[in-house]
């Protein structure tokens, strides 16, 4: 705004110097030439003043980002960490580190995935202080890349493999228990037959014979 004015003062004042150069001695232009020079300058001192502090305030800022230090990571480190597919940020943990100390790299793997990314600096940032209630919810969570699907279905597939083994060798154990369960059963009930029918052998107990005086003529 003090630029716009300033600019519409020098116009004026130029018009003015030129009625005065064809009436040198109008006190009414020579009094609006004063005036409008007093304006000129109270305008030229107002942006100069404006400019400075722009300048200094831009300063103050630079050094005090200067002097902020940079965080160091390492390996372990939570953080939140710029998704390459869809350019959002998401949980994350560093895994290790490569690169120099000028162009640092982090390998990372996002929360609840497998797969390991490979991001600069400026593609990481501190958790915020909050984070455990701003949570991103599942809906929120960044979407699988097209390998990380396929991965997924891969293992899915295998797993799904595994149940039906497992489900099948467990069918077949309990088929064979019920086998060998009526195997016992059938063993029980033969040995309980066997012998059965015959009677007990009657044993004739023999009595010791008693002399009686006067038998056989004696």
């Amino acid at each position: 705004m003090d630029k716009a004015e300033l600019e519409t003062y020098q116009v004026q004042l130029s018009q003015v110097e030129l009625a005065l150069s064809n009436d040198p001695d109008n006190a009414e232009l020579v009094s609006l030439r004063s005036e409008l020079q007093e304006l000129i300058d109270l305008t030229t001192a107002s942006i100069a003043q404006a400019e400075a502090a722009s300048s200094s305030k831009a300063e103050s800022s630079r050094k005090a980002t200067t002097n902020v230090p940079t965080k160091t990571w390492a390996a372990g480190d939570d953080c939140l960490a710029k998704y390459s597919a869809d350019g959002g940020w998401y949980p994350a943990r560093i895994t290790s580190l490569g690169g120099s100390t000028e162009n640092r790299v982090y390998s990372i793997v996002f929360k609840g995935y497998n797969t390991t990314e490979l991001v600069k600096a400026g593609e990481i940032k501190t958790l915020p202080a909050n984070y455990a209630t701003t949570m991103p919810s599942a809906s929120n969570k960044r979407k699988l890349s097209k390998a990380e699907e396929e991965e997924k279905e891969r293992k899915k597939k295998k797993n799904e493999k595994k149940l039906e083994v497992k489900a099948a060798k467990a069918k077949e154990q309990t088929n064979k228990q019920a086998t060998w369960q009526k195997f016992a059963k059938k063993s029980e009930k033969k040995v309980g037959v066997t012998g059965s029918g015959n009677g007990m052998t009657e044993v004739a107990v023999r009595g010791k014979h008693k002399f009686v005086p006067g038998e056989d003529g004696y």
